[in-house]
């Protein structure tokens, strides 16, 4: 049976860590921020973290 392909939308959107963790990198939000408090902007830059149950399903597409 052939490999199967990697979707290249998914690697462009998480990253490995050394452990085999995935994080998803922040989407963040340009416009209608004026009504957020500056905790709720600060937290959109980071990255967040996968649920485990959603890293086991996003494994086999890397």
């Amino acid at each position: 049976m052939p490999k199967m392909k990697t979707y290249k939308a998914l690697t462009k959107r998480v990253k490995k860590t050394k452990k085999g963790k995935m994080i998803v990198r922040a989407k963040g939000q340009d416009h209608f921020n004026a009504h957020e408090s500056g905790k709720k902007t600060r937290n959109k830059r980071r990255d967040k973290n996968l649920h485990k149950s959603a890293m086991k399903s996003l494994k086999k597409y890397l």
